[in-house]
C-alpha cells in the first residue's frame, strides 16, 4: 500500500503548467454538460431555420395502378342474361394537389416568432451551463492549488520536525536529552510524512475531478497548476445587486414567459376560421379488355385541373379552444411566478454570499497577520530549543500553532475565491 501511495505521489507533477484560462478553454470545448445542452439547443435552431416553411403551400402527389380480373354475371330487366369470364381491366390514376393556408388567425406568425424565441432560449440555456461550468472549473482548479499549498505547509513542518529529530538525537548522545524526547520527535516526523502522502493522494484525486469537469480522460501524469490564488477584493454589493437581469437563469425564465405569451397567441388563433386555397391536377385512365355491358367503355381517360377556396369555421368544439386558451394563460402566470421565485432566491443567495465574502476577506487579513506571528514564534522556539533553554513541548506547541495558522490562512484564501466566484456567477459576469 505504501509503495502504491508513493507511486501516486510521484506522478502528480509534470513540467507543463496548466493555467486557469487553458482549463476553462478545454472545459468549454469538451465538457459533457455543455455538449449535451448545445445538442438540445441545435434542435431549436433547426426548427427556426426552417420555420418559413409554415407560410408555403403543401403540395402532394399520388399515383395508383390497379389490375383487375373478374368473372361477371348480369340479368337485365327484360329477362336477358349476360356473362363474361376472365374479364381483365387496368386502371391508372394520378394527381398533384396543393393546399395553401391563406389565413389561420395569424397563428403561423405567432408560431414563427415562438420558434425564434425557442432558439434564443436554447442559446440562453447554453450560456447558463457555460457559466456553471466555468464556476466549477475555477472552484476545482483552485481546490488543487489550495491542496498544493497545504502540501507545502506540511513539508515546511517536516523540515522543522527533521531539525527536532537531529537536535534531540544530538542532545541524547551528549547526555543532555532524553529518549522520550527523541521518540516523540520521530513520531511527529512520521505523522507529517503520512500527512504528506495523504495530501499528495488528495491532489491526484482533485486533479481527476478537474479533468472530469474539463472533459479530459483519466491521466497518470498530471499538470502543474498555479502556486497562488488571485483574489478580487473590490466587489461591491450595490454594483452586483443593481441589475440582476444579467443572471443567466433569470434570463432563461424571462424567455419562458415570452414563449408562454406566444402560446397564448397561438391558442387565440384557433377561434378564427382557416381560409385556404386548393388546387389539383388529376389524371385517370381505364382500359378494359372486354365488357359484358355494351354501354361500358373499353377505354376511358380523364385529365383535368381544378381549383377553389375553402374555409373551416369553428362553431362548437366542446370548449376545447377555450380550455386550451385558459391553460396557456395559466402557464403564463406560472412562468411569472417561477421568475419571481427564482429572483427572490437569487437575491437571498447574493446577500448571503456577499456576507460570506466580507467575512472571508476579514478572516484573510487577520490570518495574513497571524501567519507571520506564528512563523516568528516557531523561529524563536526553535532557536531556544537549540540553546537548550526550552523544552520540546514548547517547540511542538509552536509547530501546532503554525500548522493551524497555515490551515486557516489557506482555507480563508480558498473560501474567499469561492465566494468571489459565486458572486460573479450570480451576476452573470463569469462569461461575457
Amino acid at each position: 500500500m505504501l509503495v502504491f501511495l508513493l507511486m501516486i505521489s510521484g506522478t502528480i507533477y509534470s513540467q507543463e503548467v496548466l493555467s486557469l484560462e487553458r482549463a476553462i478553454a478545454t472545459a468549454l470545448k469538451n465538457n459533457y454538460d455543455i455538449l449535451l445542452i448545445r445538442t438540445d439547443s441545435s434542435v431549436y435552431g433547426t426548427d427556426n431555420q426552417l420555420s418559413w416553411g409554415a407560410f408555403l403551400p403543401q403540395v402532394n402527389g399520388s399515383i395508383n395502378k390497379v389490375w383487375n380480373q373478374n368473372n361477371q354475371r348480369q340479368q337485365l330487366a327484360d329477362g336477358s342474361k349476360r356473362a363474361l369470364d376472365d374479364a381483365k381491366s387496368s386502371n391508372l390514376a394520378g394527381s398533384v394537389s396543393m393546399n395553401w393556408v391563406l389565413f389561420d388567425g395569424l397563428r403561423m406568425f405567432a408560431t414563427k416568432e415562438k420558434l425564434a424565441q425557442l432558439e434564443s432560449l436554447g442559446g440562453l440555456n447554453v450560456r447558463n451551463q457555460i457559466g456553471n461550468t466555468v464556476a466549477a472549473v475555477i472552484n476545482n482548479y483552485y481546490n488543487v492549488v489550495q491542496s498544493k499549498q497545504q502540501l507545502k505547509a506540511v513539508e515546511e513542518q517536516m523540515s522543522i520536525s527533521e531539525e527536532r529529530v537531529k537536535l534531540a538525537d544530538k542532545k541524547l548522545s551528549v547526555g543532555l536529552g532524553s529518549k522520550p524526547e527523541l521518540l516523540q520527535a520521530r513520531v511527529d516526523l512520521n505523522a507529517q510524512k503520512a500527512a504528506q502522502l495523504q495530501q499528495r493522494t488528495l491532489i491526484a484525486q482533485l486533479m481527476e475531478q478537474l479533468n472530469q469537469v474539463m472533459g479530459e480522460p483519466i491521466k497518470t501524469v498530471y499538470y502543474n497548476v498555479a502556486d497562488s490564488i488571485p483574489l478580487n477584493l473590490d466587489l461591491q454589493y450595490g454594483t452586483l445587486a443593481e441589475n440582476l437581469q444579467t443572471n443567466p437563469s433569470l434570463q432563461v425564465l424571462q424567455k419562458n414567459i415570452d414563449i408562454a405569451n406566444l402560446t397564448v397567441k397561438e391558442r387565440k388563433a384557433d377561434r378564427w376560421p382557416i381560409v385556404s386555397f386548393n388546387t389539383a391536377y388529376n389524371y385517370s385512365r381505364l382500359n378494359n379488355k372486354a365488357v359484358v355491358n355494351p354501354f361500358t367503355p373499353l377505354y376511358s381517360q380523364n385529365i383535368g385541373f381544378n381549383y377553389g377556396f375553402g374555409a373551416s369555421i369553428p362553431i362548437l368544439n366542446n370548449f376545447f379552444v377555450k380550455r386550451q386558451l385558459r391553460l396557456a394563460q395559466i402557464d403564463v402566470q406560472y412562468q411569472k411566478l417561477s421568475f419571481d421565485n427564482q429572483r427572490s432566491l437569487i437575491d437571498v443567495d447574493l446577500s448571503n454570499t456577499f456576507k460570506d465574502y466580507e467575512y472571508q476577506k476579514k478572516a484573510l487579513a487577520l490570518e495574513d497577520e497571524n501567519i507571520n506571528l506564528a512563523k516568528e514564534n516557531v523561529s524563536i522556539a526553535l532557536a531556544r530549543f537549540r540553546q537548550g533553554v526550552s523544552t520540546y513541548l514548547e517547540l511542538r506547541e509552536a509547530q501546532i500553532s503554525l500548522a493551524d495558522a497555515y490551515n486557516r490562512l489557506i482555507a480563508a484564501r480558498y473560501n474567499t475565491k469561492l465566494a468571489e466566484t459565486e458572486l460573479l456567477r450570480l451576476k452573470g459576469d463569469l462569461i461575457r
